[in-house]
């Protein structure tokens, strides 16, 4: 009976003792990168009423657990900072997260264009590469990839939520971890860290094939007027708990976005417009900051009106798509890179090129974020057009340098309609900033449209090597901008997605969307 009641008082004791522990989210590790210029949040569990001390740079914050055992302090901003350091969290016991930096921090997420690693990048066929200033391939990254002031961290669904003892997740970004991580952002981290020169974090939180209702908390759904209560197709949450929710509030600068495939099939346009305000708002609150950059990639070019669901698309069910994308940009601190060029087969629908596209979303944030005036991050986008007799011409944003035929042949990929609607491909030349446009069979033209087709890959880009937008003069969104803006009382049309519509993807489960 002693040796009994013994056992049991040491068992009690040492579950005292363990209960104590403080215990850190997996987010905060070892070689982690602190964003600089920000107050910084650090956050764990400990027993009630603890006291945790955290210490960084000089700074010394004391606090004590709540009575769920949750606390967290808050660091004054620090200047960013290549130098490892240590950051110390201490109660019961003590936690020494070593080689610490503090530079940039950006969360990358989507489906498997953004999940897409730096293995297949590798396995690219290197002739589609320009080498860099370096004299080194891209597709052979992971040959010389060795900046240490570049570190990553790969979110896995099943363990994000999970403390880890030991404070692994942020790797340097090479060898091993960097093969499977996201090459879009760390193509992305490269670009910033060229041009910024300060440490650079990227967490990759992807999952291939996944539409954009399971990064949206269903709470979300729920408060967004929009919506009016109405149950969303989807999953709601699916992801955004596991993956999303256990990064709150690890300060960052702003996300990177690469998605829509999976929404494209379903046909959708103004829905997903008001599916990605929804997420980019609500992760915004997640964060309280509700100016948080958010960059996304317009969709490139693909077969969709080749694959055999039950929904029927058309070779304009893509173009129409990147129209609603375009809707969200409505948003501040918005931005959106333009892919009409990045694609080398069009029934691939995991184009390479995942190094332009990092490179691309750098000069969004270069631009937008960090201010470099002289960065030009956009291609041509279409601003308005004036009728000159038989003649169409259009004026562009973002012409850079300059507007030029990439290829130094005749433009490509517009096409003109009069009143009746029917449009005809056209002939179209620089003149200047514009572009005129007509067609011998349309002496009376009112509309233009270009790159209006899925397999459209046109030639109008501005010298700095950025492709025009596609875009149509008759665009039926616009009369809905206000609309969108104001998040108001969505038309009966504006349907959130039916059954149909999930049955429809859940019987399309093509080799396209077979991720992996």
């Amino acid at each position: 009976m002693r040796t009994h009641y013994l056992f049991l008082t040491i068992f009690l004791l040492l579950s005292a003792q363990l209960k104590a522990e403080i215990v850190l989210p997996r987010i905060l590790g070892h070689n982690m990168v602190l964003q600089q210029g920000k107050p910084l949040n650090i956050w764990g569990k400990a027993s009630a009423g603890e006291l945790v001390t955290v210490q960084f740079s000089g700074q010394n914050l004391t606090t004590s657990a709540d009575a769920s055992g949750r606390w967290n302090v808050t660091l004054k901003p620090l200047k960013a900072s290549a130098t490892p350091s240590e950051l110390v969290i201490s109660g019961t016991n003590t936690i020494r997260l070593q080689n610490i930096l503090v530079g940039e921090v950006w969360l990358c997420s989507g489906q498997s264009n953004m999940e897409y690693t730096m293995r297949k990048n590798s396995k690219v066929n290197p002739s589609l590469a320009t080498p860099s200033v370096d004299g080194h391939n891209p597709v052979d990254e992971l040959t010389y990839a060795n900046n240490p002031q570049i570190r990553i961290f790969l979110v896995n669904r099943k363990e994000l939520s999970k403390p880890d003892s030991l404070h692994r997740g942020w790797s340097t970004a090479q060898d091993s971890a960097l093969r499977s991580f996201s090459a879009p952002a760390y193509f992305f981290a490269t670009e910033l860290h060229k041009n910024l020169n300060v440490p650079i974090g990227v967490i990759s939180s992807a999952i291939p094939g996944s539409r954009i209702e399971p990064w949206i908390s269903d709470a979300a759904f729920q408060e967004d007027t929009y919506y009016n209560n109405q149950k969303i197709d989807g999953e709601p949450g699916k992801f955004y708990e596991p993956m999303i929710r256990p990064l709150v509030p690890f300060t960052l600068t702003g996300f990177l976005w690469y998605q829509g495939e999976s929404n494209c099939f379903l046909k959708e346009t103004t829905t997903y417009s008001h599916k990605l305000k929804t997420l980019i708002t609500s992760w915004r609150n997640a964060w309280g900051d509700s100016s948080l950059p958010f960059y996304y990639v317009s969709l490139a070019p693909f077969k969709y009106s080749e694959s055999k669901g039950k929904l029927v698309l058309t070779k304009e069910t893509l173009p129409e798509f990147r129209e609603a994308q375009e809707l969200v940009l409505s948003l501040p601190n918005t931005g959106m890179i333009g892919t009409t060029d990045l694609v080398s087969d069009l029934s691939d629908i995991h184009p390479p090129f995942k190094w332009e596209i990092g490179r691309r979303l750098a000069l969004l944030a270069l631009s937008n974020t960090y201010d470099r005036k002289k960065v030009v991050a956009e291609g041509p986008v279409f601003e308005k057009m004036r009728l000159r007799g038989k003649t169409i011409e259009l004026s562009f944003a973002h012409t850079g340098s300059g507007l030029i035929s990439k290829d130094g042949q005749p433009l490509t990929g517009f096409t003109i309609a009069g009143v009746d609607g029917v449009f005809a491909p056209a002939e179209a030349r620089i003149d200047r900033k514009h572009v005129l446009v007509s067609a011998a069979s349309v002496p009376n033209p009112v509309a233009v449209r270009f790159a209006w087709d899925e397999a459209a890959q046109p030639n109008l880009f501005n010298k700095e090597g950025l492709p025009a937008r596609p875009f149509r003069t008759d665009n039926p969104l616009k009369s809905q901008l206000a609309d969108f803006t104001t998040n108001a009382q969505r038309p009966e049309s504006m349907h959130t997605g039916s059954q149909t519509q999930l049955r429809a993807q859940k019987s399309s489960k093509s080799s396209t969307l077979n991720q992996r």
